[in-house]
């Protein structure tokens, strides 16, 4: 492909000349290690490293074409400077790919929680209905029913118009992170549906306010395609204005929640059999969830509105999710051989913390335990609320390690310590090792208890514990199964 073709709609200050204009490119990269002959190589200033230092590297591997956002001479092949790296990457993969989200039913969904649960409903019920599907998102990209662990939620631009142009399916769904849209990994990309699930506080180690982190996430449905439309949970404050901003920008909203004024509305639910009654149109349905939880009710509605966007009748829709098995690392259940169940959920919300903690009590838990932490690098202004959410409504909690990232072992366990004499009640214990810590819940539950074990969900750990297993999940098998002797 000629680069006249790739570049046009960048924003760029550079001159280029005829010659340069009519290069072929062959490929696009954004890390040096993935160039070779005839590439373009795109330098992005990331957080870890500046593309920039790599140029060199890239040329001597065959670019033919470096874009950039630094002053740069005397490089041997052609630069064009950008204003914004990320932005032309978007940009450049789009057109190099054939603009591929063009030519597929594309739905992006977005929200603080939520994401992955309604993506894998929406995805069963499509396929479960005979059309094909695939999956981008936090736990797994599934293309062509090929599927391959994700390193993010919302891949780089490049990778996603990769991904999409490889996809034979009919319907792509998208997870969209705020990291992502902030970072322009959906430039180029345009959708028939934007989901919006909900905002909480979290991410305010990135954005620097919740009014930015909403800004952030409104800005997927300026990727609507021109007859797209928008489905908004509007029983959360951020929701309501949502859809009443887009309602102002003319765009198709079906808003979903409680009041009268939401084209589908929500007249009660049934906490017991996870059921929720919904008036959509002229109809009333009864809807099954298959994950316990108000949040899951949500998340399913969600699902079940979008499904009928794409075209399946409610009967088809409704049949199709009472077989859905669940998604891993969203409450997921274990019945222990005393009688108590263990659920491992991704909550790291206070939001969600409160879902899954009062779900256990709704379903009769004789006590709920609870057991969490706080990752290190993270929003410190949500631990407080965690905290104050958990000690307010388990029975007993543990605060444990999660991923420590940069901050030392000791360090986090002290903070850990400092929080619960500030924030805690008598119910709390830090036990640093979540292993021991999942290990101390087992052996003191009794039948009826429920204990939430939240925070990593499907994620393995990220450093050693006492117990050599690999997550949370695999920590209450190995209890479970009983195959395995503990010497304390």
């Amino acid at each position: 492909m000629k680069l006249k073709s790739l570049i046009e709609g960048i924003n760029n200050t550079s001159k280029i000349d005829s010659e340069t204009a009519n290069l072929t490119v062959t490929g696009i990269a954004d890390s040096s290690d993935n160039v070779s002959q005839g590439y373009i190589f795109v330098a992005i200033n990331g957080f870890n490293q500046d593309g920039h230092q790599f140029i060199l590297k890239a040329i001597e591997k065959g670019a033919c074409v470096i874009v950039g956002e630094s002053e740069i001479t005397g490089l041997t092949v052609p630069y064009i400077k950008v204003e914004n790296s990320r932005k032309a990457l978007g940009i450049i993969a789009n057109k190099f790919y054939g603009n591929p989200s063009n030519q597929k039913l594309m739905i992006g969904i977005t929200g603080t929680n939520g994401k992955t649960t309604t993506s894998y409903i929406l995805k069963h019920a499509l396929e479960s209905n005979g059309k094909s599907c695939s999956l981008i998102g936090t736990i797994q990209n599934v293309i062509n029913g090929q599927v391959k662990m994700s390193t993010n939620t919302t891949p780089s631009s490049l990778d996603l118009q990769r991904l999409i142009a490889e996809s034979k399916d009919e319907v792509v769904i998208v997870e969209v992170s705020s990291h992502g849209l902030s970072q322009y990994r959906v430039q180029g990309i345009t959708f028939d549906l934007c989901l919006f699930t909900n905002l909480e506080h979290d991410h305010l180690d990135y954005h620097p306010t919740m009014e930015d982190y909403f800004q952030t996430k409104m800005l997927l449905f300026d990727h609507l395609k021109e007859d797209g439309q928008a489905i908004v949970n509007t029983d959360n404050h951020w929701g309501k204005r949502l859809a009443k901003i887009l309602q102002g920008k003319g765009i198709n909203v079906n808003s979903i929640g409680q009041s009268s004024d939401n084209k589908v509305r929500i007249l009660y639910f049934n906490f017991k059999n996870s059921t929720v009654f919904v008036e959509d149109g002229d109809e009333v349905n009864l809807i099954f969830s298959p994950m316990h939880g108000i949040h899951n009710m949500y998340n399913t509605l969600i699902a079940y509105v979008s499904a009928r966007l794409v075209g399946l009748s409610e009967d088809s829709i409704i049949e199709s999710v009472s077989n859905f098995q669940g998604v891993e690392g969203r409450f997921e259940k274990t019945k222990l051989s005393n009688g108590a169940i263990i659920v491992v959920d991704y909550a790291h919300t206070a939001e969600a913390i409160l879902h899954c903690l009062t779900t256990a009590k709704l379903f009769g838990a004789n006590r709920v335990i609870h057991i969490f932490g706080f990752r290190g690098d993270r929003d410190h202004t949500k631990r407080q609320e965690m905290l104050t959410v958990t000690s307010g409504t388990s029975d007993q909690y543990i605060l444990t390690l999660d991923d420590l990232n940069s901050v030392p072992q000791s360090e986090m366990i002290e903070t850990l310590e400092n929080l619960n004499t500030l924030y805690g009640n008598e119910k709390g214990l830090v036990i640093p090792d979540r292993t021991l810590a999942i290990k101390w819940a087992i052996e003191h539950s009794n039948p009826e208890d429920w204990i939430i074990i939240t925070g990593k969900g499907h994620e393995t750990y990220q450093q050693n514990y006492r117990l050599q297993t690999e997550s949370d999940k695999d920590t209450v098998l190995y209890f479970t199964k009983k195959k395995h002797s503990w010497s304390s």
